[in-house]
């Protein structure tokens, strides 16, 4: 009886599992998405961008242009992004620790 409810639970969570994963990856256009907007493409006359171009999202967005590309427009490179990211949090802590030192000398100070 215990192997059977075992076997069960385990089917169970195998199917929860799936139907995440089936999800996520419709959500990232990898199954079924693209045979979509290649139809959808096909039928309005517009000719796709090679498999793995940046160019393929601007095909789905109405009045998309073709070759725009989405990201942080900052012009940081992604090593640059992540050092300003690391300094930023390494500021923040800094001070969050600075104010909570002179929160506990006016404490001090009062008592």
């Amino acid at each position: 009886m215990r192997v059977i409810f075992g076997v069960l639970s385990l089917l169970v969570v195998l199917a929860i599992v799936g139907s995440l994963a089936k999800k996520q990856l419709q959500s990232l256009g990898m199954t079924g998405a693209s045979t979509r907007e290649s139809t959808a493409a096909s039928q309005a006359g517009i000719a796709l961008p090679p498999p793995g171009s940046r160019d393929g999202g601007t095909v789905a967005v109405p009045g998309g242009m073709p070759g725009a590309t989405t990201g942080d427009m900052s012009g940081l490179t992604v090593p640059q992004q992540s050092k300003a990211m690391q300094d930023r949090a390494r500021d923040n802590t800094v001070r969050a620790l600075e104010q909570g030192a002179e929160r506990t000398r006016q404490r001090a100070d009062q008592n």
